[in-house]
């Protein structure tokens, strides 16, 4: 039934839906809040609420390869450097997306708005590093642990503004630029959107013909979003940035507090 119920739709519709995940992968790529744009578009295309949220982790998987990918090949992401952190974080997210039906998340929900503000004003107020830190200064590893487990795990629950928790949580913790934080971001989502996925895929949450279609032009977008990124820099990853960030606020409030 759920073949027919994809095949079904009409091809306006699939021609959005693919327009809104090449839109959504170009803006993940370059600060995070891909999913501000393509859960709604699933929702209002008329996937049950469940469907949604496990085609929207093979969507953003897709999308979050591609983007790590390109941030490695260009030297910006070093594996080596983060296998703490890439370890600690999907084991948190497998933990959040098992335990997602039976936490108590009515709180979170009403903080995640206040959260996501935080960080966007900490990086509005935060004065831009005069020099790129060394690619050799040093990352502590123990401080890994904690951060992946906590962010894998809240992905496995949640997921909305998980790439800017990433870079924020990175630039503080670690002698990073922006541009280097954000490769961590993408490459730490991937992660955690991939053991999130292998968790919606065993209970049969993934609808996969809308979610390969929507993940390629994701993929598209996402190339495109992570080369203008590196090439623009800082300076073009700054305010993009902060611009998703209160986005993603105001629909955190509007969806948790006036909702």
């Amino acid at each position: 039934m759920l073949l027919l119920a994809e095949l079904s739709q009409d091809p306006l519709t699939l021609a959005l839906l693919v327009g809104v995940a090449f839109t959504a992968g170009f803006i993940d790529a370059i600060a995070g809040g891909g999913g501000l744009l393509t859960i709604p578009a699933l929702l209002t295309a008329g996937l049950p609420p469940h469907l949604v949220l496990g085609t929207n982790k093979l969507c953003a998987t897709f999308g979050s390869a591609t983007a790590s990918l390109t941030f490695y090949r260009r030297k910006l992401f070093q594996p080596r450097e983060w296998r703490n952190a890439l370890l600690a974080t999907a084991i948190g997210a497998l933990l959040g997306a098992t335990l997602a039906h039976w936490l108590p998340a009515a709180w979170l929900e009403k903080m995640l708005p206040i959260i996501v503000f935080a960080c966007g004003v900490y990086l509005l107020l935060d004065k831009p590093r005069a020099t790129t830190p060394s690619l050799q200064a040093r990352i502590h590893k123990k401080r890994q642990w904690p951060q992946g487990l906590a962010l894998g795990f809240y992905d496995g629950v949640a997921g909305p503004g998980t790439g800017a928790f990433w870079t924020v949580s990175s630039l503080l913790l670690y002698p990073l630029d922006l541009l280097r934080a954000s490769g961590v971001a993408r490459s730490m989502n991937f992660v955690s959107n991939a053991a999130a996925l292998s968790v919606f895929i065993v209970s049969g949450q993934v609808a996969w013909l809308l979610g390969i279609g929507m993940g390629l032009a994701l993929m598209a977008g996402a190339l495109l979003g992570a080369r203008t990124a590196i090439k623009g820099g800082n300076r073009f990853i700054r305010p993009v940035f902060i611009l998703m960030v209160l986005a993603l606020t105001a629909r955190l409030v509007f969806q948790h507090w006036l909702g």
